[in-house]
């Protein structure tokens, strides 16, 4: 994902719509951006995009929200969301962002309204993509912190692994990364473990 000023300049003059200066940038900007198939966040202030994601980063996706939907589901601990879907988060850190799984916990089910989610999920998962995998590991890293998002899973499917980071003091610790024939394990959902295997396809 990068910055856009210069890729949506087009399509905002053949609206006559004057483009937003980054660092400016708001949800009812955002809005107003064409639905042409890439993905949009705005994180302080700032727009990012990213191109349609790969195949194998789908697959991914689609394998892990089906364990944690149906974990979810079973044990009543809340409920889980794969992109695209607006997520607010405080203080305009980002406005918004689309992380690829979202989960609110029972306790939280109150920021979640009819058009998007409003405040800072229980957990998010990012499943790193090759073209640019810094924007997961540092910037979203960062963001989630200071948003307050106690659970952070990356999973990096090209190396099949998957990494744990729990919020402590403001501060993102590992708790653990789990590769090929282990089982990641959440210390926020009580029970929920999936094995590396099972969502990452060799």
């Amino acid at each position: 994902m990068r910055r856009v000023r210069e890729a949506v300049t087009a399509k905002y003059a053949a609206q006559t719509v004057q483009l937003p200066t980054q660092g400016v940038w708001t949800y009812d900007d955002y809005s107003r951006l064409p639905d042409d198939g890439k993905r949009y966040e705005v994180i302080r202030g700032e727009l990012y995009m990213s191109a349609a994601p790969r195949p194998l980063h789908q697959r991914v996706i689609t394998r892990l929200s089906f364990f944690l939907e149906g974990f979810l589901e079973n044990s009543a601990q809340g409920t889980a969301f794969v992109a695209p879907i607006d997520v607010i988060l405080p203080q305009k850190l980002g406005d918004p962002v689309q992380p690829d799984i979202v989960v609110v916990r029972r306790e939280s089910l109150h920021i979640i309204d009819e058009l998007n989610i409003r405040g800072a999920p229980d957990l998010l998962v990012e499943v790193l993509s090759p073209s640019n995998p810094a924007h997961d590991r540092s910037l979203k890293y960062d963001l989630y912190a200071e948003a307050g998002v106690l659970e952070y899973w990356i999973v990096d499917p090209r190396q099949r692994t998957v990494e744990i980071h729990l919020l402590r003091d403001g501060a993102y610790e590992l708790a653990g990364q789990w590769g090929v024939g282990e089982v990641a394990r959440s210390e926020l959902l009580d029970g929920f473990a999936v094995s590396v295997d099972e969502i990452i396809p060799a």
